[in-house]
């Protein structure tokens, strides 16, 4: 009872309410894996009978061998590519800096599924920028459709990735080192080289690992691209089951679920582990002294045309792609601007009150589903703010488990929750469902955001409200959280462009009423119906970008 009581009542409710959210669902999958059918079959068996279904199917094993090559492939282009972005961008004098630092982060904020449609618009066999190739060169060299395609952009569209966590080591380390290092002789190559990028190998190996995680729950890439050509990887193969077998499957689709946790929840804690070992790594590492920006000289211009041409493959073409098939209607050989312009996509998108639906859920779910999500995150955050008792050390693994867990299964085990337990079918066809999904979905991240804005409070002004009597209820409601309401506004900004973003989670929770543009996205897609998709992905743009302006406005780091 005393040990109870020590831990308080508002937190225990805090961090039991945070752990039904989380491991309900996860619960549910597991469950539903072990049954010999769906839920609602009357006469199903424990067994693993899914399992062995699965094990027994070709294409699931062609599935996971080509997420395993797809994120070798992300490891390969995405590690180099976004170490070489940190050094340019963090230490040396590249002109533009400034700029091209907001720039980089774009693939972050752009939902991958609007990236890949951008691709087939921009790339594809009658794509803008392939027929101008054509045009000039003849013959067009590449398959967009084809596996390397699909693992090079993954792997170019996560370059950010390794681009935020070296940087921000970069940023903390002092140039003493490699002053030193330049007044021998070294030019700026081997300085990278030899010198800064080993003492950040920590940072590296943990965004390296994240990029391979990461290449196990990509969806929308495969999806778009994939196709065409049959090239399944874990996700599309997920989601597909129920079509290729005609009906509802969700004990195989629950297994390919655990399977699919089995792989990313040990990497996952591999992140945990090198995150928390980080230090212990570094042998040789500078003072924290004012940096000085190395010269690159001759290298220069060389270094501007890189960045230059990574950007241009990774932002300008797909999102060039999604403008221009907006506005034509219809694009091949032959085709003229002047004859395909038109403004009719819009006005077709206007006269359908589901899409326009959509486009008001996803702006709610943004500015109030966000708020709410911020609020929420940092309720758990106060719980384990300046303690190390046990259930601080809960709530430090439990935000691990949704990070396991893609966004499109995270949205099938909802929809079971609200289906099957008692009590909230009713609130199955409400926003109220995709809001719940996206928070636990995205509470690692939000809990990241809202620690960060915690840990600029100096302790010393939270005791000394102590010393004088407050309760910790009235240091956290009179001290801490008015102290961070400017980093929890940066926090609601940036959860508001992830939850803009967001397309997979909301895949099997669309029903009318609980539409948002990225669960229309890959509903219309599957539709054939190309014009709305564009229209539709040029307004998703448009809303990220708008948070993103409004976040650059007010002086909101997009990142550490």
């Amino acid at each position: 009872m005393n040990a109870l009581a020590r831990l308080g009542g508002t937190r225990i409710a805090v961090v039991l309410l945070a752990a039904l959210a989380v491991f309900l669902p996860i619960g549910l999958v597991f469950w539903q894996s072990a049954l010999s059918g769906p839920f609602f079959f009357p006469n199903h068996e424990y067994g693993w009978a899914a399992y062995q279904f699965i094990f027994d199917d070709p294409d699931f094993w062609m599935a996971a061998k080509n997420s395993l090559m797809i994120a070798v492939g992300m490891i390969v282009i995405a590690l180099p590519l976004g170490a070489a972005l940190a050094f340019l961008l963090s230490r040396t004098d590249l002109p533009g800096r400034r700029w091209i630092e907001v720039l980089v982060l774009i693939p972050v904020f752009v939902s991958p599924f609007v990236l890949g449609f951008g691709y087939v618009v921009a790339t594809g066999p009658v794509g803008f920028y392939s027929l101008m190739w054509q045009s000039w060169f003849g013959s067009v060299p590449w398959n967009i459709y084809s596996l390397p395609s699909i693992a090079i952009i993954a792997g170019l569209t996560h370059v950010p990735h390794v681009y935020l966590y070296s940087s921000a080591a970069l940023k903390n380390l002092g140039s003493d080192v490699e002053e030193a290092a330049r007044v021998t002789g070294a030019g700026p190559l081997r300085v990278a080289r030899s010198i800064s990028l080993p003492m950040v190998a920590p940072s590296l190996l943990y965004s390296g690992v994240l990029v391979f995680f990461l290449g196990f729950e990509i969806f929308g890439l495969p999806l778009i691209l994939g196709d065409p050509e049959g090239h399944l990887v874990l996700a599309t193969y997920l989601y597909k089951l129920t079509n290729k077998l005609g009906l509802p499957s969700y004990h195989l689709m629950a297994a390919v679920a655990v399977c699919i946790i089995a792989v990313t929840f040990p990497l996952v804690l591999l992140q945990r582990h090198l995150l928390k070992t980080a230090n212990r790594y570094i042998a040789v590492k500078g003072k924290a002294t004012r940096q000085r920006l190395m010269p690159l000289g001759r290298w220069r211009w060389m270094a501007l045309a890189l960045v230059g041409g990574w950007l241009f493959v990774t932002v300008v073409v797909p999102l060039s792609g999604i403008t221009l098939r907006a506005f034509v209607t219809n694009w091949g050989l032959g085709v003229q601007w002047s004859e395909a312009f038109t403004l009719q996509h819009f006005r077709d998108l206007a006269e359908q009150p589901g899409v326009i639906r959509a486009i008001f859920n996803t702006i709610l779910i943004g500015v109030i589903g966000g708020g709410l999500a911020v609020a929420c995150y940092t309720a758990l955050g106060l719980v384990a703010h300046r303690r190390s008792d046990i259930l601080t050390r809960c709530i430090d693994y439990m935000v691990l488990i949704p990070r396991a867990v893609p966004g499109l299964l995270a949205g099938l085990a909802f929809l079971w929750v609200f289906l099957f337990i008692p009590g909230l079918k009713e609130l199955r066809s409400s926003l109220f469902s995709v809001w719940l999904a996206y928070a636990v979905v995205w509470l690692a991240y939000g809990m990241r955001l809202v620690s960060s804005a915690l840990l600029q409070v100096a302790p010393e002004l939270e005791e000394s409200a102590r010393t004088l009597g407050a309760s910790r209820t009235r240091v956290n409601l009179e001290i801490t959280l008015p102290l961070i309401r400017f980093g929890l506004l940066a926090s609601w900004l940036l959860v508001f462009m992830i939850f803009e973003r967001e397309y997979s989670t909301g895949v099997y929770l669309l029903t009318p009423g609980t539409e948002v543009i990225g669960s229309m996205l890959v509903s219309q897609w599957a539709a054939g119906a190309v014009d709305l998709v564009a229209v539709l992905s040029l307004t998703n743009v448009l809303l990220v970008g708008t948070g993103i302006a409004i976040a650059l406005k007010l002086g909101v780091k997009l990142h550490d």
